[in-house]
Order: structure tokens, then C-alpha cells, then sequence
């Protein structure tokens, strides 16, 4: 299995005011991401959630079954999962990570809290990043 990780979009560097950046994933269309997806099994994107408050990991996307199993192994070394909101399902199917060629995909929506505890653990962010590779080798199962 081949993995690619490509990073899409630069990072907003305002002061203030990033979130004029934001584009919904089912407005996605930057050509080398698009070519990229069409050329996966799954697509797996990852996302921003804005609570500060609350550490959690909310997964949608048409690949229920991967979602299902990305929450098992996240919360079996100890993250929180929970259901998305309505407007984070990714359940569109022109969602970027409903574009490979399975065109059913996972949107993993990560709080702020979460993603900053992996920027300043690298323990912590090794073993989620675990935890979602080993959702993927199961999911061949």
C-alpha cells in the first residue's frame, strides 16, 4: 500500500481573519490535489475543528465502515471521538475526500485542543497517526 501525504493548502498567516481562507471541501478544486485523490483507494482528509475547549475527533465521510474503525483505534489509545456536526459529515460526494477511486472517503474534523496537543507531543501525534494507519490496514480485513 502506498501512502500519500500532500499538503494542500499554506497555512493562513494573518494576524487575524484566516478564516476568509476557508474553502468548504465540496468546493475543493486545486488540480494537483484533484489529481492526486483520483488516483487513491481512500481519501482520508484532515480538518480544523474551532472548539479550544474540548479535546475530540469527529469522523464522516461516505467510508462508514473506515470511519467506524479510525474512532475505534483513536479511542483505544485514548482520543475522543464523537459524531460530526451537520456541515462537517462529508457525506457530499463532490467532498475531496469522496473523490478516489472508491468515491467513498473519511473527514476527520480535529479540535483546536486536540491540534495543539499534537503539535506540542510528538509521542501523542505518533500515536494517532498510528491509530489511523492501523484503521486502514484493518479495513482490508
Amino acid at each position: 500500500m502506498q501512502e500519500w501525504i500532500i499538503p494542500l493548502l499554506p497555512r493562513g498567516l494573518k494576524a487575524n481573519g484566516n478564516s476568509a481562507l476557508h474553502i468548504e471541501s465540496h468546493l475543493f478544486d486545486e488540480p494537483r490535489a484533484l489529481q492526486a485523490v483520483v488516483k487513491a483507494d481512500v481519501v482520508i482528509t484532515v480538518h480544523g475543528q474551532l472548539d479550544q475547549k474540548q479535546e475530540f475527533v469527529m469522523t464522516g465521510g461516505l467510508h462508514t465502515r473506515l470511519c467506524l474503525e479510525i474512532e475505534r483505534q483513536l479511542e483505544s489509545d485514548g482520543f475522543q471521538t464523537r459524531p460530526p456536526k451537520e456541515g462537517l459529515m462529508g457525506t457530499d460526494p463532490r467532498n475531496i475526500c469522496n473523490r478516489g477511486k472508491s468515491r467513498q472517503g473519511v473527514q476527520l474534523e480535529v479540535s483546536r485542543k486536540v491540534r495543539d496537543s499534537l503539535r506540542n507531543d510528538q509521542d501523542r501525534l505518533r500515536a494517532f497517526a498510528e491509530a489511523v494507519r492501523r484503521a486502514i490496514r484493518m479495513k482490508g480485513r
